[in-house]
């Protein structure tokens, strides 16, 4: 038995952890995961050579290197609790699902195209964990075309938010909310908090919520960066930090897109 430990230097969410997952499923090789999101590792125990393994993460463009492989003796799986797991990803797909409606839904009252941005972030990791969740028993081919639906869909709604941003920039829309910007968004980066501490506190037995574990993450940096844009359009009294940090959310959210849609590509045997 071997043990493999990957630094990765772009998984910085939960929900990439389950992309993760789910592109090295159907490897028989492995043993068992164990992901360390604030550390950006990822241990593997598994039989063979680490190749395969390296390959898979490597062409997800996460930006991984091996930090060392050993051998260890007297291995001893961890006992997984599926309907546990199953229950942890039901809970955080349904805050990530609620925090979507909710940001979509006040982001098109206020007229805040950071809030809309942000609540397709919140949907891009809610298609993940319903991803996780679906693959459950299912084939590799089924779990990849389901990948593909959701990764078009996911893109299609980026690049539609990019349009009107566009518009947006072009024409003489109201100056946004700020008010419900920062509101909203603080309360969107609570439900980002609470779902990392669930997830993180299923893998160990401290139940405390570290620091580093909040601010690794991509989308607490994302839900900044829409409160930052409200204080500056209150500032300003301008619609054009709303709109610049539209655009870049968007365009996050179609990189998670292309993410998702490397899942359903054929995989190659070694």
């Amino acid at each position: 038995m071997q043990k493999t430990i990957f630094k990765i230097a772009k998984m910085d969410c939960p929900s990439e952890e389950q992309m993760i997952r789910m592109e090295l499923a159907d490897l028989t090789n492995i043993k068992s995961l164990d992901f360390d999101i604030p550390n950006r590792r990822l241990t593997v125990f598994h039989t063979e050579n680490h190749s395969k393994i390296f390959q898979r993460i490597e062409n997800m463009k996460f930006d991984a290197s091996v930090i060392e492989t050993v051998k260890i003796e007297n291995y001893s799986a961890k006992s997984h609790n599926t309907s546990l797991q199953q229950k942890l990803l039901w809970k955080v797909l349904f805050i990530n699902f609620f925090f979507f409606v909710l940001e979509l839904t006040t982001g098109i009252i206020s007229k805040s195209m950071g809030l809309v941005a942000d609540s397709l972030d919140m949907l891009a990791d809610s298609i993940v964990y319903g991803l996780a969740l679906i693959a459950v028993g299912k084939t590799t081919l089924r779990k990849k075309n389901i990948a593909k639906i959701a990764g078009y869909f996911q893109f299609t709604l980026a690049a539609m938010g990019l349009v009107e941003v566009i518009r947006r920039f072009a024409g003489f829309d109201e100056v946004p909310a700020f008010q419900t910007m920062i509101i909203i968004s603080i309360l969107a980066l609570i439900g980002n908090g609470l779902s990392l501490y669930l997830l993180q506190k299923s893998k160990s037995r401290e139940a405390h919520m570290q620091a580093s574990m909040i601010f690794t993450s991509n989308d607490v940096i994302v839900n900044l960066g829409v409160i930052l844009a409200g204080v500056l359009v209150y500032i300003t009294n301008s619609k054009y930090p709303d709109l610049i940090i539209g655009t870049i959310v968007f365009f996050i959210v179609a990189r998670g897109a292309f993410k998702i849609l490397k899942l359903s590509k054929p995989t190659t045997n070694d």
